[in-house]
């Protein structure tokens, strides 16, 4: 079923009924968004490309980044569609842990992966990004394609800028990132960035590596515990 497109709010100002329904959107995307969400427990965000299938190397990467997740304690949250996405939450539901997933309408209808607890689904690709940062102490990054990239470097400005706290960022796959570090370092050279800048990222090819530093910089560094949560859900509230 083809997906109808909501018009480009970038694209100019447009009548005073059609900004108004425009901010009325954002406001009720948002609202149902936190409702969905407020229960899912610290989470850790993984990042990649949509296009691996199950056979590929970083696929199964993904399965045990996922199960590394669950293991720590945390919930595991993608952006809910195939590939990377699937993997992570994939192996977080095969480990015992609990899965979620932000989703998004794209004109070619892009499939939610079986293995989500809960999703909620966005018009809006930057209401997307918020979510899959609110709630996450801790991000792991993929192999991926301009998305990954575009939501890697959005992290890293909100941590570089303080508008998010210093969570952890791990890279993963050096061999697949080294031209990023490359350019990482030359904008250190140039002094577009500072050297301290580069240690907001880890690069890293190992799972124990990475497990370590979510162990110091997320669950240490706040204070987290495993804990069972009981709530009742109120559907009046949208949970």
């Amino acid at each position: 079923m083809p997906v109808k497109l909501l018009p480009s709010f970038l694209e100019g100002p447009g009548s005073r009924f059609r900004e108004f329904r425009f901010v009325y959107r954002v406001a009720f995307e948002s609202i149902r968004a936190f409702r969905v969400l407020h229960f899912t427990g610290p989470c850790i965000t993984v990042f990649g490309s949509a296009r691996f299938t199950e056979e590929h190397p970083y696929y199964k990467l993904g399965v045990e980044t996922g199960k590394l997740i669950a293991e720590l304690g945390f919930t595991a949250m993608t952006g809910g569609g195939p590939g990377i996405m699937e993997a992570a939450n994939k192996g977080a539901k095969e480990a015992g842990g609990k899965s979620i997933g932000c989703t998004i309408r794209l004109p070619n209808e892009q499939r939610t992966n079986p293995y989500l607890d809960t999703f909620v689904e966005f018009d809006y690709f930057f209401l997307r990004k918020v979510m899959l940062l609110k709630y996450s102490y801790g991000f792991i990054i993929l192999p991926g394609g301009a998305g990954t990239l575009d939501e890697l470097f959005e992290t890293i400005t909100l941590i570089q800028t303080g508008k998010i706290s210093q969570f952890p960022v791990i890279v993963m796959d050096i061999h697949f990132y080294k031209p990023l570090q490359l350019l990482l370092n030359e904008m250190v050279e140039h002094k577009t960035i500072s050297a301290e800048d580069l240690k907001l990222f880890l690069f890293t090819d190992s799972l124990v590596e990475a497990k370590e530093h979510l162990m110091e910089h997320a669950v240490r560094k706040f204070g987290l515990r495993k804990y069972r949560v009981s709530h009742k859900k109120r559907w009046w509230l949208g949970e």
